[in-house]
């Protein structure tokens, strides 16, 4: 009825990057398990472009009452859909309201924008950049929406320590273990060992898994997700004392995100090393350690353009 009435979208809206064929993509899983490209941006870059907008009927007037971009960042709880918080919210307006009667283009510039938290899409929870072209109309806006994708880059940790933890079941089982460091870039390689100094148990065998735990809401309202994302068997049979086993896990094979910390004060999402043993009668002995992820800035990136910052604040 509205499209009979003449308010239907009778407009094509897109939006052209200025430098999207020279600019790098990133591929996206959507949820409906289809893929999308979206362009990278980092902390500082500039967003510019073309706003194109083609009359499906040229020579026809299209009524507006002004249009306008915005560059926007989001955070969506997917349990509280009908609220979407904003922590970036920029506008510019192209044109004010009047006529068109043809096809037109109006190009848009968002200068150094301050892009703080990484995009992220999890299980509960997702943060979003967008672009959106509203041409405002009197009944039905014609509304145009285009994704980009932002990494956040920290540089090299000043300080980071190796990880040493026990398992110990008194004078049935002690066992050490220890990881060369506490923070890893996402194409980084843990380097680690196990020491059995106590075995009286027979142990079946041993297994090393990563655990992503993302976090939503806070106090009663908290809501936390596990999710392995890898499972890596580093033992077959049972240990004798005095082995050690060494365990060198790749990191670049999973799909990981850095670890973020109280985002927005909305969500967070931390990573664990699960060590797991189960004995003869199926009986499981675990210790958990959590470490730090981080992302490297590529080689290929200009140092100027790296938006680069410390790990120790990133964290």
């Amino acid at each position: 009825m509205v499209s009979w009435l003449g308010y239907g979208n009778s407009a094509a809206v897109s939006i052209v990057l200025d430098d999207e064929d020279t600019r790098s993509k990133v591929t996206v899983l959507l949820e409906d398990e289809n893929k999308e490209y979206q362009h990278l941006f980092y902390d500082g870059d500039n967003v510019t472009g073309k706003v194109h907008i083609k009359l499906k009927q040229e020579g026809k007037r299209l009524e507006h009452q002004g249009i306008k971009i915005e560059f926007l960042g989001q955070i969506e709880i997917y349990y509280d859909r009908g609220n979407h918080y904003e922590f970036v919210k920029l506008d510019k307006d192209l044109a004010r309201p009047g006529e068109l009667t043809e096809s037109c283009s109006f190009p848009f510039e968002f200068l150094k924008v301050v892009k703080q938290y990484e995009s992220y899409a999890g299980r509960n929870c997702r943060l979003r950049y967008f672009l959106r072209v509203a041409v405002s109309r009197r009944l039905v806006d014609i509304v145009h929406e285009r994704e980009l994708m932002v990494h956040q880059l920290s540089s090299y940790p000043e300080t980071n320590s190796s990880l040493k933890m026990e398992v110990g079941i008194e004078d049935c089982l002690h066992i050490e273990f220890e990881y060369n460091r506490s923070k890893y870039h996402l194409n980084d390689v843990i380097v680690g060992k196990i020491y059995f100094i106590l075995v009286r148990i027979k142990i079946k065998h041993m297994e090393l898994s990563i655990i992503k735990r993302e976090t939503t809401g806070s106090g009663p309202n908290t809501y936390n997700e596990n999710e392995q994302i890898s499972r890596y068997e580093i033992m077959d049979g049972a240990p004798v004392r005095g082995e050690s086993i060494p365990i060198r896990l790749f990191l670049s094979a999973y799909d990981l995100t850095p670890t973020m910390k109280d985002v927005n004060k909305k969500f967070s999402v931390r990573y664990y090393l699960n060590l797991v043993l189960v004995d003869e009668e199926d009986r499981r002995y675990f210790k958990q350690q959590e470490i730090t992820l981080w992302r490297k800035s590529p080689t290929s990136l200009k140092p100027e353009n790296r938006g680069v910052v410390a790990l120790e604040n990133h964290t």
